[in-house]
C-alpha cells in the first residue's frame, strides 16, 4: 500500500512498483482525484491518516507499506505538522503494528537528527524512533533536497539567472524526485534495508553557484546567480509567517542548510540500491523535462 500516491513523488513510486510487478493499493482521502491511479490499476481505498479506523481496514490483505505522505506543505485545507506528520504518521505507525505489516518504508528528511531547530525536519525524526520503538520493520530514507517534480528553477533560468538563498557558494545535498521513487520502490524488498535510516543524494553536495555553472554548459548560455540576504529572507518571513507559519519553518530549514551539515553519506544507498546518481546525470535530465526550448 501507498499512502500519497497522489502527490508528486508518491505517483512516481507507484509507478516504480507497478514496472516491478507489484499489485499496488493507494491510500486516499475523500475528495482527492484518484482517477489516474485507478487508470493504471491500482486499488485505490479511501481513508485518511487521522481516521484510525480507516487505515485498519485500509490495511487489511497488505504485507508492505511505503508513506511519502506530508502535511506541513499544507496541500489541503487542515493539514499541518501536528495533524498529518505528527497524529497521522502515528496513527500510521499503530495500524501498521496491528495489522502485521512485514515492512514500512518511510519518506524521511535528510539529517534530520541533526536539525532540532527546523520543525519539520525534527518530526520526521521523532516518526523514524517511534517506527524503531514499534517494533514494526522499517526503513527510513532520508532524502536531500529534490529536484524535478516541479519547475523550481525553470522560470529562473529561461531569464538566464539563478536565486541563492544566502550564499551562492554553500553547498548541501539535493537528489531527482525520480530517483528517490525508484529507491523507495527498492527498499520495499531490499534485502539488509530493514531497520536502517539510509541517507539519499547526489554523487556530491553542490552551491547555487555550482549548479548554475553546469546549467550554463547545458544550456550554452551564461546563467547569473543572484543572492538573497538572509536578514532579508528572515524578515519576510516575520511578516509572512503571521498568516502561513511554514514560511518561518522554511527560513529554519535554509539557515540550517547554511551550516553545511546537510550533506549525505551515500555509503549505504551506494551499497543497496547500486550507482550514486550524479549531479550532471539529473541536471541534465531536468533541462530535458522543464526546458527543452532552451536546449542547443
Amino acid at each position: 500500500m501507498v499512502v500519497g500516491g497522489t502527490g508528486h513523488l508518491g505517483g512516481r513510486v507507484v509507478g516504480e512498483l507497478l514496472a516491478r510487478g507489484k499489485a499496488v493499493r493507494a491510500l486516499v482521502r475523500e475528495g482527492s482525484d484518484a482517477r489516474s491511479l485507478e487508470q493504471r490499476g491500482v486499488e485505490v481505498v479511501r481513508g485518511d491518516m487521522l481516521d484510525a479506523a480507516s487505515l485498519r481496514r485500509a490495511m487489511e490483505g497488505v504485507s508492505l507499506l511505503a508513506t511519502t505522505a506530508i502535511g506541513y506543505s499544507r496541500r489541503k485545507k487542515g493539514d499541518s505538522l501536528a495533524a498529518v506528520d505528527d497524529l497521522g504518521n502515528r496513527n500510521l505507525v499503530d495500524a501498521a503494528r496491528t495489522a502485521g505489516i512485514q515492512r514500512f518504508v518511510f519518506t524521511s528528511i535528510l539529517t534530520c537528527d541533526r536539525a532540532r531547530k527546523v520543525p519539520h525536519f525534527w518530526q520526521k525524526k521523532l516518526i523514524e524512533d517511534s517506527l524503531e520503538e514499534s517494533g514494526v520493520p522499517f526503513v527510513a530514507l532520508r532524502p536531500g533536497a529534490f529536484v524535478g517534480g516541479a519547475d523550481f528553477w525553470a522560470k529562473g533560468l529561461r531569464k538566464g539567472a539563478m536565486t541563492a538563498l544566502g550564499s551562492p557558494s554553500a553547498a548541501w545535498t539535493y537528489i531527482g524526485i525520480d530517483d528517490v521513487a525508484r529507491f523507495i520502490a527498492l527498499a520495499v524488498d531490499a534485502p539488509d534495508a530493514v531497520g536502517k535510516r539510509i541517507d539519499l543524494g547526489w554523487d556530491r553536495p553542490v552551491s547555487t553557484a555550482e549548479i548554475a555553472e553546469i546549467f550554463s554548459r547545458l544550456l550554452s548560455r551564461p546563467i547569473r546567480v543572484r543572492t538573497l540576504p538572509l536578514p532579508l529572507l528572515h524578515g519576510a518571513a516575520g511578516i509572512v509567517g503571521l498568516f502561513a507559519p511554514f514560511a518561518r519553518d522554511a527560513v529554519a530549514m535554509f539557515d540550517y542548510f547554511l551550516t553545511g551539515g546537510y550533506v549525505a553519506d551515500t555509503t549505504v544507498q551506494k551499497r543497496l540500491f547500486g550507482a550514486v546518481p550524479t549531479v550532471e546525470a539529473t541536471l541534465e535530465k531536468y533541462v530535458a523535462e522543464y526546458l527543452p526550448p532552451l536546449q542547443k
